[in-house]
C-alpha cells in the first residue's frame, strides 16, 4: 500500500498548488507532532482553503475537518508567530529531490517552510537567509552537515534535476550496466519521475521485466537473474506481473523501444508540470460475504496517482477532477477503510468458524462409517476362517495351560512358523498381557474367484483368547451396530448443531455490520475532550482535565455571558456553564455545576464535603498582581464570589442518544427551566417516582428540594412578607452569612449579609476581594496500601533518627522535666499506632472540619495572621498539571470548532429518554451529578469508594444491557461503546449503586 508521495506526485502537486500563490495565512493548527494545517484566505472574503502538510509523507489541500490538538504545540506557535497574515509567494521543488519549499512573504520579511518527504521526513522553518528558526527533527548527516537551530539550511545538497537522457547517455548507461540489472533500476537514477512513471512507460512499450545480459555471462547468470529481486519488485507484484518471466534485453531490437519509452517519460513530466493532471485512486476488489448466499464486493484503496498508469490496467480506478482531491480522499478515508477491513475480517472469521464446524461434522461421520466397514469386514473374516481361528486360540491356550512362560510361548510359535505350520503362520503377534492374539486373515473364497491375484489381501484382526471364533465375530458385529447407532445420533445432532452455528454466524455478521455502521456514524463533539454534562435545564457544562485544559477552557471557550464555577478546595477543575442565550443561569444548573467542580477535585478521593462558588466571566482574569506570575491553569478572581450550598459527592453514569433530525422535535422540552407551576403540577408524580426509584437517597431529595426552593421566584405578597432566610456557615473560614429573601432578584440589593470575619478584620470600604487560583501538581499515582504503609513507616523512622541526632547535639544530657510521665508512654504508643497512616494534609482537613487546629498559637502570631488576611486574601487551589508553565502562553483565538449558536442544536439532538419509535444514531456515555440524571432511562449512581473505574464501567454496561426496557437498537448501540470512553470521565475510585446489583456480580 502506498504511504507517501513519490517524485512524480511532488511534481504534479507543486504545479497544482500554484493557484494558491498570493493567498494569505489566516491560521495554523497542528493535528499531531508531524501534521500541520495552514488555513489560507484568498482575495474573496469567503474564499478559504486548508493546506495540510505532513512531515515525510504528503502535502495537499483538504476539504475535511481534521481533529486539531487542544492546545497548539511549540512548533505551531512558532509558525503562527512568523507566518500569520503573510502571503504565500512561492511553492517550488528543490531540484529533482523530494523537498518542497513554501515561501511566505518577500524580501527581508520572507520566511521559508521546507518540507522533506524522504527517509523519516522533516519540517524546517527558516528566515529569508535560510537560517533555521525551528526544526521538527534536528540531526546530523556526516561530519559537516548539521540540521539544527541557527544553522543555515543546505539547499545545495538537494539532488539537481536532470535535463533528460540523450541517445549517447542512454547507450553509455547500458554499456556500464552490470549483468542482471533490470531496466527500471538503470533508469531510476537518471530520470526524475519516480518508479511509477518508469514502470508505466516500460510496460506500455513491452519492456517490463527486461534485464541486461552480457553475452559472455548470459548462459551462466541468466537463471540467477530470474530470482534476483529489483527495487521495483513490490510494484511489480502490485501490477500482477510477478508471474512474468525475466526477459533478456536485446541491444539491437529493444533499444529503439527503450528510447521511445524514455521520451514518453519526459512527456509525462512535462504534462505533470502543467498542473492539469487528474487524480486516480487504485482499488482492490475484496469479496464480502452477504446474506442469502449472494456475494458483495468491497473496494479497498491501495494507491493514489496523478495519471492512469498502464501497470494498473487490471485494477479498479476511481477518477477525480484533480490530483489534490484524490490524495485528500485517499488519506481521509483511511480510518473508514480500516474499520471496513476490520469488519470484513470479522465476517470472514465468523464464516470460517461455521465452515470448520461443518467440516468437523463431516469428518466425524466419515470416520464412523469407516469404523463400521472395518468391524463388519473383521467379523466376516473371522466367520470365514472359523476353524483356523479356533485352532489358533486352542494352541495358545494349551501352551498357557502347560504353564510355559511368555518368552517360551513366543519361541514355540516362531519354531512352528519356521516349520510351515498353517495355524502358527497366521499368528502375527501375541498380546498375552491383554489376553489377545493378532491374526492375519484373508478371505478364503476370494482365491477361487480371482486367480490372477498372486497374494490375497490380508487383514490384521485382534482375537480375544477367552472367546470362541463365533463369539469374537459377534463382538465385532456389536461394535459395528454401536458405531451405526452413534452415526445416526451424530447425524441428528449435527443438523441441530449446524443450524445453531449458522444462526450464531448470522447474528455475529449482523452485529459486526451494525457496530461498524454505528462507529462510522459516530461523531465526536468538541466538548467530549473535556469533563462535561448537560444540566437538567439544557445548559452545557464543561470542565478541564488538567492545567492545560483549564487554560484552554477559560481562554478559548468562555464567552462573555458564561459562568465560571470552582470548588473551595485544592485540586479542583475549572468549570464553565455555557450560556448561549445570555439570560440568567437558573440556580439548579449552578448547583449541578458546583457539584461537578467538587467531584472532580481531591475531595472525591478524600471523601470530604466542601463548598463551591460561581463568578461571572468578567471576574476571571489572567492578569497577575504586581510582582507575581500566573502559570498555566492559574487565574485571578476579582470581586465577590457567590457561594453555593454544600452538596454530597454523588455522581451518575448514564447514556445520551443522538437522534435523527426528524425526531428532535418530540424531545425539545425534556430539559427546560422549571418554574412554580411546573413544581406544583409535578409534585404528585415526584412522590410516586421516589417510592419506586431504588437509586435515590434522602440526601438527594433534600438537595433537590433545596435547589427548587432557591429557584422559586418570590412573586406573592405573602412570600415577600415572610422571606426565606438562608444561614450559611463556612467550615473552612469560619464565615457566617445571613441572607434574607436571597432568592428574590428584586430585593437582592437589600440582602442582609452579616460577615463575622469582615467585622473582626474591619475591612476598608471599597476594598476589592481577590483570589488567586493556582495550578498545582497532578494527582498522585495510586499505589498499594502495603507499600504506602512501608514508605510512611520508613519516613517516620528516618525523621525520628534525625530528631534524636539533633536533640543529642543540642542537649547531650537528658533533662528530667521533659521525660514522659508514668502511664503516658502506653497512651502515646496507642495514639501513634492509631494515626500512623494519617499525613499532615489529612490531619489539617479533619481539624478544619472539627473547628480545631490543635494547640492554641501565641497571640502575636494570631494578630499577624489576621493582619495578613486583612491586607490580601490568597487562596491556593491546586489542579492536576503534568508540565510546568510553557514559555509561550496560549494564544487567544476563535473557537471554530465550538460555535456558540451551535451548542443549542447539538444539545437538542441528544436525549437521555429515547422513545419507542425514535431513530437513534449512536450513544454517548456521560458522567454528571446524579440530580441531573433523574429522568434518564439508563443510569447508575457513583459515590467515592474503592472500585476501579474500568471495572465499574464494564459493570454499568452490563446493567444497561440487561434492563427490561432496553430494545434491540439500544443494545447494539451499547455494544459499540468502548469501556475506555465510558470510564475516562469517572472521577476516581468509585462505588457503583444500582437496583439488584448483586445479580450482576455473579
Amino acid at each position: 500500500m502506498k504511504t507517501r508521495f513519490n517524485t512524480y506526485d511532488i511534481i504534479c502537486g507543486v504545479a497544482e498548488l500554484q493557484k494558491l500563490v498570493g493567498w494569505r495565512v489566516n491560521q495554523i493548527y497542528d493535528v499531531d507532532n508531524k501534521t500541520y494545517l495552514f488555513r489560507l484566505q484568498g482575495t474573496g472574503a469567503v474564499e478559504k482553503v486548508t493546506l495540510l502538510i505532513e512531515s515525510g509523507t504528503r502535502f495537499h489541500t483538504t476539504r475535511f475537518e481534521w481533529p486539531k490538538n487542544m492546545a497548539p504545540s511549540g512548533f505551531s506557535m512558532k509558525l503562527r508567530k512568523h507566518l500569520k497574515n503573510k502571503r504565500l509567494e512561492k511553492i517550488q521543488q528543490l531540484g529533482g529531490d523530494r523537498i518542497i519549499d513554501f515561501q511566505f512573504g518577500s524580501g527581508d520579511a520572507a520566511y521559508h517552510v521546507i518540507l522533506e518527504l524522504y527517509d523519516r521526513g522533516n519540517l524546517v522553518l527558516t528566515d529569508y537567509e535560510l537560517t533555521t528558526l525551528y526544526i521538527l527533527r534536528p540531526h546530523t548527516e556526516g561530519e559537516n552537515v548539521r540540521f539544527a537551530m541557527r544553522e543555515k539550511y543546505p539547499v545545495e545538497r538537494a539532488k539537481q534535476s536532470s535535463e533528460g537522457l540523450s541517445s549517447e547517455v542512454l547507450d553509455q548507461l547500458l554499456e556500464d550496466a552490470k549483468n542482471g540489472d533490470y531496466l527500471r533500476q538503470i533508469l531510476m537514477s537518471k530520470l526524475d519521475c519516480g518508479p511509477s512513471v518508469i514502470e508505466h512507460v516500460l510496460f506500455s512499450h513491452g519492456l517490463d521485466n527486461f534485464v541486461i545480459t552480457k553475452e559472455s555471462e548470459a548462459s551462466t547468470e541468466t537463471p540467477e537473474t530470474e530470482e534476483k529481486p529489483g527495487k521495483g519488485g513490490k510494484k511489480q507484484k502490485k501490477g500482477k506481473n510477478q508471474s512474468a518471466k525475466v526477459v533478456s534485453f536485446d541491444m539491437v531490437n529493444d533499444l529503439p523501444k527503450l528510447k521511445q519509452a524514455v521520451k514518453s517519460a519526459e512527456d509525462l513530466i512535462t504534462e505533470g508540470k502543467s498542473g492539469k493532471t487528474k487524480g486516480y485512486i487504485v482499488q482492490v476488489k475484496e469479496e464480502k460475504p452477504a446474506e442469502n448466499g449472494k456475494v458483495e464486493f468491497f473496494f479497498r484503496n491501495i494507491e493514489f496517482h496523478p495519471y492512469q498508469f498502464a501497470q494498473f490496467q487490471n485494477f479498479e480506478c476511481a477518477p477525480f477532477e484533480s490530483f489534490m482531491e484524490a490524495v485528500d480522499e485517499f488519506y481521509s478515508t483511511q480510518e473508514s477503510q480500516k474499520i471496513d477491513m476490520k469488519t470484513l475480517q470479522q465476517e470472514r472469521d465468523a464464516l470460517k468458524k461455521l465452515s470448520n464446524v461443518k467440516n468437523d461434522h463431516a469428518k466425524r461421520l466419515e470416520e464412523l462409517t469407516k469404523v463400521q466397514d472395518v468391524d463388519r469386514k473383521k467379523a466376516e473374516l473371522i466367520t470365514s476362517n472359523q476353524s483356523l481361528v479356533d485352532n489358533a486360540i486352542r494352541a495358545v491356550q494349551s501352551a498357557i495351560a502347560s504353564q510355559l512362560s511368555w518368552p517360551d510361548i513366543h519361541e514355540l510359535v516362531k519354531e512352528a512358523q519356521a516349520n510351515g505350520d498353517a495355524v502358527a503362520s497366521s499368528i502375527k503377534q501375541l498380546k498375552l498381557e491383554t489376553n489377545h492374539i493378532t491374526l492375519m486373515l484373508s478371505d478364503p473364497y476370494e482365491d477361487a474367484e480371482e486367480v490372477d491375484l498372486e497374494t490375497p489381501e490380508v487383514t490384521v484382526v485382534d482375537v480375544d483368547l477367552a472367546l470362541s471364533a463365533w463369539a469374537n465375530a459377534r463382538r465385532y458385529y456389536d461394535l459395528k451396530r454401536s458405531a451405526a447407532q452413534k452415526e445416526k445420533k451424530t447425524v441428528d445432532a449435527s443438523q441441530k448443531a449446524l443450524k445453531s452455528a449458522e444462526r450464531k454466524t448470522q447474528q455475529t455478521l449482523k452485529e459486526v455490520r451494525t457496530i461498524s455502521n454505528i462507529v462510522k456514524a459516530r461523531k465526536v463533539f468538541w466538548f467530549e475532550k473535556f469533563y462535561w454534562f448537560i444540566s437538567s435545564e439544557n445548559y452545557l457544562v464543561i470542565g478541564g482535565r488538567d492545567a492545560q485544559q483549564n487554560e484552554l477552557i477559560v481562554k478559548r471557550y468562555m464567552r462573555p455571558k458564561d459562568i465560571y464555577v470552582h470548588a473551595e478546595i485544592q485540586g479542583a477543575s475549572s468549570v464553565i456553564i455555557r450560556n448561549p442565550t445570555g439570560e440568567e443561569i437558573p440556580p439548579k444548573t449552578l448547583l449541578e455545576a458546583g457539584s461537578m467542580a467538587i467531584s472532580y477535585s481531591v475531595a472525591w478521593d478524600a471523601k470530604v464535603v466542601t463548598n463551591s462558588y460561581w463568578v461571572t466571566s468578567d471576574q476571571v482574569s489572567k492578569t497577575a498582581p504586581t510582582g507575581e506570575y500566573l502559570a498555566t491553569g492559574s487565574f485571578m478572581i476579582r470581586g465577590k464570589k457567590n457561594f453555593l450550598p454544600s452538596c454530597h459527592l454523588i455522581m451518575g453514569l448514564s447514556l445520551l442518544f443522538k437522534l435523527e433530525d426528524s425526531f428532535i422535535a418530540s424531545h425539545l422540552n425534556e430539559r427546560k427551566v422549571r418554574n412554580i407551576d411546573d413544581d406544583t403540577n409535578e409534585q404528585d408524580f415526584k412522590e410516586a417516582e421516589v417510592a419506586n426509584d431504588l437509586l435515590s437517597e434522602p440526601s438527594d431529595d433534600l438537595e433537590d428540594t433545596a435547589a427548587e426552593n432557591i429557584s422559586e421566584p418570590s412573586s406573592n405578597t405573602e412570600i415577600a412578607a415572610f422571606p426565606n432566610t438562608e444561614v450559611k456557615v463556612e467550615h473552612d473560614t469560619g464565615r457566617i452569612t445571613v441572607r434574607g429573601n436571597s432568592v428574590n432578584e428584586e430585593n437582592e440589593e437589600n440582602v442582609d449579609n452579616v460577615n463575622v470575619v469582615d467585622k473582626l478584620l474591619a475591612r476598608k470600604p471599597g476594598e476589592e476581594e481577590t483570589t488567586i487560583i493556582l495550578a498545582g501538581p497532578s494527582r498522585k499515582k495510586q499505589v498499594s496500601a502495603k507499600k504506602t504503609k512501608e514508605d510512611k513507616a520508613r519516613a517516620a523512622k528516618q525523621q525520628q533518627l534525625e530528631a534524636q541526632a539533633v536533640q543529642a547535639a543540642v542537649d547531650p544530657e537528658p533533662r528530667n522535666p521533659n521525660q514522659v510521665k508514668r502511664g503516658q508512654k502506653a497512651k502515646l504508643k496507642k495514639m501513634k499506632q492509631k494515626y500512623k497512616d494519617q499525613d499532615d494534609e489529612e490531619r489539617e482537613i479533619r481539624m478544619m472540619i472539627l473547628k480545631s487546629s490543635g494547640k492554641e498559637k501565641p497571640q502575636a502570631n494570631a494578630e499577624k495572621e489576621v493582619e495578613k488576611s486583612a491586607t490580601s486574601k490568597e487562596e491556593a487551589f491546586q489542579k492536576p498539571a503534568k508540565n510546568a508553565a510553557p514559555k509561550n502562553p496560549i494564544e487567544l483565538e476563535d473557537a471554530d470548532d465550538a460555535p456558540a449558536g451551535g451548542d443549542v442544536d447539538i444539545l437538542n439532538s441528544l436525549t437521555g429518554q429515547p422513545h419507542e419509535g425514535d431513530e437513534l444514531l449512536f450513544a454517548i456515555p456521560v458522567v454528571a451529578p446524579y440530580q441531573a440524571l433523574q429522568n434518564y432511562k439508563f443510569k447508575v449512581k457513583l459515590t467515592p469508594g474503592t472500585g476501579k473505574r474500568g471495572k465499574a464501567a464494564k459493570l454499568a454496561l452490563n446493567i444497561f444491557a440487561k434492563e427490561k426496557g432496553c430494545n434491540t437498537r439500544e443494545k447494539d448501540l451499547l455494544k459499540s461503546i468502548k469501556e475506555e470512553s465510558l470510564a475516562r470521565n469517572i472521577p476516581g475510585k468509585v462505588k457503583l449503586s444500582a437496583p439488584q446489583l448483586q445479580k450482576y456480580h455473579k
